[in-house]
């Protein structure tokens, strides 16, 4: 099984439980695995034998632009979406990291860090 990685995707949302947070909004990070059997599309250098990597960050983008309160739900939605769209996919790992958060003291960033399995996606 080989992976696809789709790194360092820089976000500015909505998503927190605060209401400053969803009107005034953050910078969000997101780091995206995807299991996937690449064999065919390495050999007929083919993309319709993979995953299109725009495609993935399109998906992605669409669900950090919808506000939620918590980023395992906007992990939950991209996983969801990425799965839902490449069917062929055996499985999808989602970080989420919110910069800055305001949570009383200096920080650089909080995560939240799902995979489709534990979810019973994939």
């Amino acid at each position: 099984m080989s992976k696809i990685k789709i790194n360092q995707m820089s976000f500015y949302a909505y998503h927190g439980c605060f209401t400053q947070e969803q009107v005034v909004g953050t910078h969000f990070i997101v780091n995206c695995e995807i299991d996937i059997d690449v064999h065919l599309a390495a050999q007929n250098d083919d993309l319709n034998q993979t995953v299109n990597y725009q495609t993935v960050y399109s998906l992605i983008a669409e669900q950090m632009k919808i506000s939620s309160a918590l980023l395992e739900n906007v992990a939950y939605r991209i996983i969801q979406a990425v799965c839902v769209h490449f069917p062929a996919v055996n499985g999808v790992q989602v970080e989420v990291q919110k910069l800055n958060p305001p949570l009383g003291g200096k920080m650089e960033s909080v995560a939240v860090l799902m995979n489709s399995k534990e979810l019973n996606l994939k």
